[in-house]
């Protein structure tokens, strides 16, 4: 199950601000092109809220809030490596729990560990994600966690596309997700703000339905 909170003025604010500070750009005449070979008319890099304090302590609480809140039972944070290393540790801290975090892939070296910290089985842990597209490297971790014997209460993300294909894989996976906000809270957003036109919203839809086929100009497009 994937949801957005609850709190719609909470959403919008997230994406005003990840918006303002360009963690999230927009481009219809000029599409970025994904690794995967998508074109897409939208960028984001959450990463970015870290070098904000005001918006980087806003995620923080609301993060922290929506764990409280969906997963009480919570005992330990852990951070889905790379961009959910950072958001994970500071709500670790927020809620005085402890906090590791799972690598992509196992360590080429040392103990070739794929999880850092400390492994207590059973251990009822809470996932942090900055960015949700299909879904695929955020389940890879949670997998890496149940194989060591953790037990996942579910996963909290910053902001997700809303694909379809995400909704499927986490439904399979069983895990629940909670998202601060999601695609189409960003449309409004940026419609309210003027960043984009009532033309322009059907075309942004449309990419969020149709991601792999969807193309605008790519002779002119930008590569990310």
């Amino acid at each position: 199950m994937i949801k957005i909170i609850e709190n719609q003025d909470q959403s919008h604010q997230i994406a005003k601000m990840l918006l303002n500070i360009g963690a999230i750009q927009l481009s219809l005449q000029k599409p970025f092109v994904w690794s995967s070979g998508w074109n897409s008319p939208i960028y984001c890099d959450n990463r970015l809220s870290l070098s904000f304090p005001e918006v980087r302590s806003y995620i923080k609480n609301l993060l922290a809030e929506q764990i409280k809140l969906n997963y009480p039972e919570v005992e330990a944070i852990a951070g889905v490596a790379t961009a959910g290393i950072p958001q994970g540790a500071l709500v670790a801290e927020q809620l005085g729990l402890p906090f590791l975090y799972v690598r992509s892939k196992p360590k080429g070296h040392g103990m070739e560990n794929m999880i850092e910290g400390k492994i207590t089985k059973n251990q009822q842990v809470v996932l942090i994600e900055d960015l949700v597209s299909t879904g695929g490297s955020s389940l890879k971790a949670a997998q890496a966690l149940k194989e060591a014997e953790f037990k996942i209460l579910g996963m909290v993300a910053i902001f997700t596309y809303g694909f379809d294909t995400a909704r499927q894989n986490f439904g399979e996976a069983n895990i629940p997700l909670v998202c601060l906000s999601d695609y189409n809270t960003l449309i409004e957003e940026a419609l309210q703000q003027g960043i984009i036109s009532e033309k322009e919203v059907e075309l942004l839809k449309g990419w969020r339905e149709n991601p792999a086929a969807w193309t605008n100009d790519p002779q002119k497009s930008k590569v990310v």
